[in-house]
């Protein structure tokens, strides 16, 4: 079933209060990783990148637009089928989100490149089977978590150059 063949489990007043806790996570996690490693621009610069990496201001844009569609795909599973009728993919976010906020202290913070590359790795598992969960629930929640999917993957790919050329 769609989102257009059932009502929602959550509206008005309760589902606005959701999308604040979903966007409140999605932001915690976000912050992890930006205060852990405040000089994190600087420090991309400084590493031996290959040619094809973006420039460090590109990263903050992007997840801006990333963790917006996060959060409002996360908040549109719990809307649409709740904790207990989307227990798999509502899981399968908890797990990507500490993945995610974990990388950025690994990579930055700690010097810990290989560390950090087993973590995205891992997250791009747990959104591999995120994405098509969400799908199930919602076709607009998982398209949310598409782009986020290639931007892992693309970030992982990174990770593992910068890592390989600063070793």
């Amino acid at each position: 079933m769609s989102e257009t063949e059932r009502p929602p489990r959550a509206a008005g007043a309760p589902a606005l209060a959701g999308l604040g806790v979903f966007a409140a996570a999605v932001i915690a996690a976000a912050l992890a990783g930006a205060l852990s490693s405040t000089t994190a621009a600087q420090d991309y610069m400084r590493l031996e990148q290959p040619a094809w990496a973006p420039p460090s201001w590109v990263f903050g844009p992007v997840w801006t637009v990333l963790y917006a569609a996060i959060a409002v795909a996360g908040w549109n599973v719990w809307r649409l089928r709740g904790w207990s009728g989307a227990r798999t993919a509502l899981s399968l976010y908890a797990v990507q989100l500490v993945l995610n906020a974990a990388w950025t202290p690994l990579f930055f913070a700690a010097g810990l490149r290989g560390t950090a590359l087993v973590d995205i790795v891992l997250l791009l598992a747990v959104l591999t089977a995120a994405v098509p969960a969400f799908f199930r629930v919602s076709a607009v929640s998982g398209a949310l978590l598409v782009p986020y999917w290639f931007w892992v993957a693309f970030a992982a790919a990174l990770n593992l150059a910068v890592w390989r050329l600063n070793a």
